[in-house]
């Protein structure tokens, strides 16, 4: 049985000291492809040097909403970054996305910079689609903006929303769109009103699953620093609501993953 993680972040600084050793125990637990997933301009270097040297990583680059610099003039470099970057190593890495992108008014109260989120979501679009790329959608309390903009700006070659948040008028509209949904951790947690119904509303052929490493750790080891492994928990999750085995849900979201990321 092989899994395939499609979203987490091996750059972060909690991977620091025994990332390598890591990344091999991944492997020997069947985790056997995974994508480190770009939200900075830092993070998507670090994750193309990931994608260099191991060959079953793969990677995004982008910069999200939570990443938006203190200035307007940065932010317009730093996007011009992640467009050098991309056109600098698509060729001889493994960069699969436009990611982590999007909108979070979770994080984010200032309208003005509310609106740095939402030019600069429409600019990563711009860039997904020059490089013929899916892109990796962030989203949390701005629903209509983000279907609305995706709407208003299509994207080429679609996409996922990773860590989908359990919004039923979201999951409707994105797979009207023809979005991928990608589950995390949430969907274990006690506390996930909505999980099991979204579940159930994602078609089989649209949904992925991921860990957001080392965010968001699935029962029953939340609480602990997340990684690729956990991945096995969240498919269990999906298996036990599809009324499907763990070895479908594995088969089937590799074969999604493998098919948005044309890995």
């Amino acid at each position: 049985m092989e899994f395939l993680d499609s979203h987490c972040h091996l750059d972060d600084a909690r991977f620091d000291v025994d990332r390598e050793k890591l990344i091999e125990e991944i492997r020997k637990a069947d985790i056997t492809k995974f994508v480190s997933a770009g939200y900075s301009k830092e993070a998507s270097k670090t994750g193309i040097a990931l994608s260099k040297k191991y060959e079953f990583i793969y990677t995004t680059c982008g910069i999200s909403p939570n990443d938006i610099p203190q200035t307007e003039d940065e932010l317009w470099k730093d996007i011009g970054e992640i467009k050098t970057l991309v056109k600098e190593n698509i060729d001889d890495s493994k960069i699969v996305a436009i990611g982590e992108i999007g909108l979070d008014y979770y994080w984010e109260k200032d309208l003005k910079r509310r609106d740095w989120q939402k030019q600069a979501f429409v600019r990563q679009i711009e860039i997904a689609n020059k490089f013929d790329l899916p892109i990796v959608i962030h989203t949390r309390e701005a629903v209509m903006d983000t279907i609305e903009i995706l709407k208003k700006n299509p994207v080429d070659k679609k996409g996922v929303f990773h860590c989908c948040p359990l919004n039923r008028e979201l999951v409707k509209e994105a797979l009207k769109l023809g979005f991928y949904i990608s589950f995390a951790g949430t969907i274990t947690f006690k506390n996930s009103k909505n999980a099991n119904e979204i579940i159930e509303m994602v078609p089989n052929d649209k949904m992925l699953i991921e860990t957001d490493s080392p965010y968001l750790a699935p029962e029953p080891v939340r609480g602990t620093r997340n990684d690729p492994r956990n991945v096995k928990f969240i498919a269990q999750k999906v298996a036990e609501v599809k009324k499907i085995s763990l070895e479908d849900v594995a088969k089937i979201t590799y074969k999604n993953a493998t098919t948005i990321f044309d890995i």
